[in-house]
């Protein structure tokens, strides 16, 4: 069976569609992935993510190696059986979270050492130890370790840091080809760095596709410098990567921030925005997202999308989803949840349909214009 393939179908101006195929199912891009963080996407059941349309899931490695254990999941028969997940799932490497840990965490050449958020238990995350917890949960895409730092630091921090994920990047090759039975049906993917340094983002590239990734993400966006700077990096980083294998912007992102990304070649995406939102009470329309906890639909008999096919789109009116949420309902939160998801997973579908069709263009337009005319 293939290990791992993409194909591109059909591409109008930079936007691309295609379709990747793995041993467990064909993956179709461009592509959203829910974020399954700790072994579930939240407040849905899997077999309800896979209705609503998904291909593929992300897991988070570093969640999972602090709990349940990635030894305990391996033992248990793997991520796919333990959450009941048939479908392709990728894992992020763990190094964006342990990052983010500025103050519990000691970087150096051979790795982090980090202290649990969880219960304050001392850990050493290096790009062997990466690949082999995410061998062991059973990742169908295995992402190198890297470091992750703000766009705002000193272009030699800058330099300095992508340089050192470099160096992990061809040790995560290494220590993912070790693990032969894994590594002959999964795939690895590199991490593009450089912040929004032109020259950094090239020199990146060049280096990650000396060593040879099945995929490639760009990195160090979403990080808080806003959609144009992040814009302004796609503009080019992109077209640095090789054309026949897919890309991947980690992290992103609101719906228009989706279409722009696509507009720029990219394939496929992560982000909590729809489920975390969908718990919070925030809906994703295509006349732009609404808080539901707003006292304007107390009384909107209307549902969020009459034309979807998604039942808590389609049966449930804004006023029965306002008071779920005004009352701090479960039901509130696993409504609104897979409503976005499959918001979400529509958008993909209707870009995928409109670059086979050659009309990406006048549909990002359409697009922008309904969703952000507000």
């Amino acid at each position: 069976m293939t290990r791992f393939s993409f194909d591109l179908h059909a591409t109008d101006g930079r936007a691309r569609t295609g379709k990747i195929t793995m041993q467990r199912g064909e993956i179709r891009t461009p592509a959203f992935m829910p974020v399954g963080t700790a072994a579930t996407v939240k407040a849905m059941k899997p077999e309800s993510v896979r209705e609503i349309g998904a291909d593929i899931i992300l897991g988070n490695t570093y969640h999972l190696m602090l709990r349940p254990g990635a030894e305990r999941v391996a033992r248990l028969g793997g991520l796919h059986n333990f959450m009941k997940w048939d479908r392709p799932i990728l894992t992020d490497s763990g190094g964006y979270q342990v990052m983010s840990l500025s103050d519990l965490r000691k970087l150096t050449e051979k790795g982090v050492e980090f202290r649990s958020h969880i219960d304050g238990s001392k850990h050493m995350l290096t790009p062997e130890r990466s690949m082999e917890i995410q061998r062991l949960l059973g990742s169908d895409i295995v992402m190198c370790f890297d470091e992750c730092p703000r766009a705002d630091r000193p272009r030699d921090e800058i330099a300095a840091s992508m340089e050192l994920s470099m160096r992990w990047a061809k040790r995560s090759r290494d220590g993912f080809d070790s693990g032969e039975g894994h590594a002959s049906r999964s795939a690895l993917f590199g991490i593009q760095q450089g912040a929004l340094d032109e020259d950094l983002r090239r020199v990146s590239a060049q280096k990650l596709i000396d060593i040879g990734f099945d995929g490639y993400a760009v990195g160090g966006l979403a990080v808080g410098e806003g959609q144009e700077a992040m814009f302004g990096v796609l503009d080019y980083a992109p077209e640095m990567l090789p054309k026949d294998r897919p890309r991947y912007l980690m992290g992103v992102g609101k719906p228009d921030d989706l279409v722009g990304a696509v507009e720029r070649g990219i394939d496929m995406f992560d982000c909590v925005l729809p489920t975390r939102s969908g718990r919070n009470g925030q809906a994703f329309t295509w006349n732009g997202p609404i808080n539901l906890r707003n006292a304007k639909f107390a009384e909107d008999q209307e549902p969020l999308d009459p034309a979807s096919d998604c039942s808590a789109s389609r049966d449930y009116s804004k006023a029965y989803l306002h008071h779920l949420h005004k009352s701090h309902e479960i039901l509130g939160a696993m409504l609104l949840t897979e409503h976005n998801l499959a918001f979400y997973q529509a958008l993909m579908q209707k870009m995928r349909d409109a670059i086979a069709q050659g009309t990406f263009t006048a549909f990002a337009a359409e697009f922008r214009h309904n969703y952000l005319s507000k």
